[in-house]
């Protein structure tokens, strides 16, 4: 599954650089899927869905940092344990239980992102 950032968060942006895909942005940014990936131009996602990588999506939160779902692999691939979790802290780096996903599925978006 996705990690999620909580409210209880205080901004303190110790997780974005941490994240090997890119996928935590500060509250208001928006997010791309070419940040940290070597994703460019139009792509099919692993859902099926077409989207130009280089295009600006609107952001997930305007008032703290959140983590793009369909970016996060938990660091699979990269790290044993979620580095963002790792060193939150106020632990509001959570398991998001409506993106629930397989280690398989970590894997194959950590291959996907990074065209390994």
């Amino acid at each position: 599954m996705a990690i999620i950032i909580t409210d209880e968060c205080i901004n303190c942006g110790a997780c974005e650089p941490e994240c090997p895909n890119t996928a935590i942005y500060e509250g208001a940014d928006d997010w791309r899927y070419k940040d940290g990936t070597k994703l460019r131009g139009k792509v099919i996602l692993p859902d099926g869905t077409e989207v130009d990588a280089d295009a600006a999506q609107t952001p997930i939160s305007d008032d703290i940092y959140y983590i793009v779902p369909s970016k996060c692999t938990e660091c699979k691939g990269f790290h044993e344990e979620p580095q963002c979790a790792a060193v939150c802290p106020v632990d509001c780096c959570i398991p998001d239980d409506n993106h629930v996903e397989s280690e398989e599925t970590l894997l194959n978006r950590q291959s996907f992102l990074h065209n390994e």
